[in-house]
């Protein structure tokens, strides 16, 4: 079986170690036209298994590497897993599945909205939240479809540069926003609001998530609700019984307040940044 040829349905191996979501995932991926197989597994290690049981090119019957290898290409063509299970994870197991020649796509499947940012840095395409919807696994299925026709372009932008890319929901379609179109984050509860200058966009990584993760990227927590791209820093100043600081110039200028907690740091590191471009001429 050719796992390039676009025109047959699709093969699809469900994981999880919750017998009723693994059910539920199953019939969901069955229902969908576009799929021709679903092959289920109860943790990561019988899934390992499946994959290399199902070598592409093997004949039928053929030997089938065990749980401690992996193959180089299978005919599967994407892993619908949970993150958390007992063992090997589904974070761990996508790592394994990236070290294939032909890596099937990974979307996974979880009831916790906090580990998006790793789940897409081990090169999943899609984040998906239990209880699954038809209408969320069918604009996976569409992105799966997309990639098997165009390639891996997630592994592509990733070989570019290092610049990250957030992918967020928007009327049913999943568009990439840039880290670096990114203005300034603002909390919102669990979640977070990515101010750009084409607009803002809603995604489910808390912003002390992104804190972490940006610091070295240049983005400091300036308040409880706001991180900030230091660059586009174009103003800080006193105004009332606080600071605030200018981001941007002309109609896109926004100004955000900075807690107390948070000042002195913010100027520390605006005058570090300064000299530093001033060491560089």
């Amino acid at each position: 079986m050719d796992s390039n040829d676009t025109t047959r349905g699709l093969v699809v191996l469900a994981v999880d170690d919750e017998q009723p979501a693994l059910e539920e995932m199953a019939f969901l991926l069955n229902e969908d036209a576009r799929v021709s197989t679903v092959l289920k597994a109860g943790e990561s290690t019988e899934a390992l298994r499946i994959l290399n049981g199902r070598r592409a090119g093997a004949p039928a019957g053929g030997p089938s590497g065990g749980a401690g290898d992996i193959a180089e290409q299978t005919d599967i063509d994407a892993v619908f897993l949970d993150i958390r299970m007992p063992g090997l994870d589904g974070l761990e197991l996508a790592r394994v599945l990236k070290n294939m020649a032909v890596q099937p796509a990974i979307v996974f499947v979880t009831a916790h909205d906090d580990r998006a940012v790793d789940a897409y840095d081990v090169g999943a395409i899609d984040y998906l939240l239990k209880p699954l919807r038809t209408e969320r696994l069918s604009a996976a299925l569409d992105r799966i479809l997309s990639t098997r026709r165009t390639g891996p372009v997630e592994q592509a932008r990733d070989d570019s540069g290092d610049d990250e890319v957030i992918p967020v929901e928007l009327a049913g379609t999943t568009k990439l926003v840039p880290r670096s179109a990114v203005r300034y984050v603002e909390a919102q509860g669990d979640y977070a609001r990515l101010h750009t200058t084409d607009g803002s966009h809603l995604v489910r990584i808390p912003l002390s998530v992104l804190e972490d993760r940006w610091r070295d990227a240049g983005f400091v927590r300036i308040h409880r609700s706001f991180l900030v791209a230091l660059p586009l820093v174009t103003e800080l100043r006193l105004a009332g019984s606080g600071y605030v600081v200018r981001i941007g110039s002309g109609p896109e200028t926004a100004e955000l307040p900075v807690s107390r907690r948070h000042t002195r740091e913010l100027k520390d590191r605006l005058v570090r940044a300064t000299k530093q471009a001033w060491s560089q001429r």
